[in-house]
């Protein structure tokens, strides 16, 4: 389960003014309409939905939090969000202490398992850090989110990580090469590297059955540049647009060619300014 991908910052929020189990549930219920995912649900709905859940037996496990969670049929994604109460609640513990850290987790019935793993994703992160005494300080539901984000092992879903596709454009005509990375800068793709390669004809040249070709197969038509450049995936068709406008119809002419392949993981950048 990654945590940067379903807690809502919007949601979170500091020193709540409860004082007891319901109502701090119905000010996470109220709060959950931050979250888009959950507006269609109502604010009632999921106050019930967590009421009942804690009816079953508590949700607090002990050191001061509590994960109070439901599911639904019609969702399909899951949210969490973190609440701290300014007074301490009496939440029917495992340890029997008062709870004033709350980790609202909303998800699909469907998702068991997933649900299960978040639960324990929540608890193994408290046992393991000074997460709760961080959380009980904090002065609002930014800080909150920021101090309980920097405890899991998730890794930051950076600019990087955005999902990219690497660009490879094979190109044999000189005269288009620089009209071509005159594109990519007014892009903003200025990250391209370049390679210099020969094609294939000149090694064909040399074989016997094709040495009559060796007037036609010269240096100019032989040499190529390799350019090599991470696109982001929403960008690729209207690349791949503005690079035929300077090349035509890649279908129809030859000295030119246009590959994207998918990019499992990226590290780093060729960037140079």
């Amino acid at each position: 389960m990654n945590f940067y991908e379903i807690t809502c910052e919007a949601a979170c929020t500091a020193n709540v003014p409860a004082r007891h189990r319901e109502d701090l549930l119905q000010a996470a219920a109220k709060k959950a309409m931050s979250a888009p995912a959950l507006k269609a649900l109502g604010e009632d709905r999921i106050y019930q939905a967590l009421l009942n859940r804690e009816h079953q037996g508590s949700t607090g496990f002990g050191g001061g939090a509590a994960i109070p969670h439901a599911r639904f049929d019609e969702l399909e994604e899951f949210v969490l969000f973190i609440i701290t109460s300014r007074h301490p609640i009496d939440f029917e513990a495992v340890d029997h202490k008062k709870v004033s850290v709350f980790f609202i987790l909303i998800g699909p019935s469907k998702a068991v398992k997933e649900h299960l793993k978040a639960l324990a994703g929540i608890s193994t992160i408290v046992a393991r850090t000074n997460l709760i005494n961080e959380l009980r300080l904090a002065s609002g539901g930014s800080v909150l989110y920021e101090n309980f984000l920097s405890k899991t092992r998730d890794e930051k879903p950076a600019k990087l990580q955005k999902k990219q596709k690497l660009l490879v454009v094979v190109l044999y005509e000189e005269d288009r090469f620089y009209d071509l990375l005159e594109y990519f800068l007014e892009e903003g793709i200025d990250g391209a590297t370049v390679i210099d390669s020969i094609g294939m004809g000149q090694y064909i040249s040399n074989i016997p059955l094709f040495s009559s070709f060796v007037s036609f197969m010269n240096e100019d038509h032989n040499r190529s540049r390799t350019i090599l450049a991470p696109v982001p995936e929403n960008q690729v068709e209207q690349v791949v647009r503005g690079i035929e406008d300077i090349t035509g119809d890649l279908d129809k002419t030859q000295g030119a060619m246009i590959m994207v392949l998918d990019l499992a993981f990226t590290k780093g950048s060729m960037k140079m300014m």
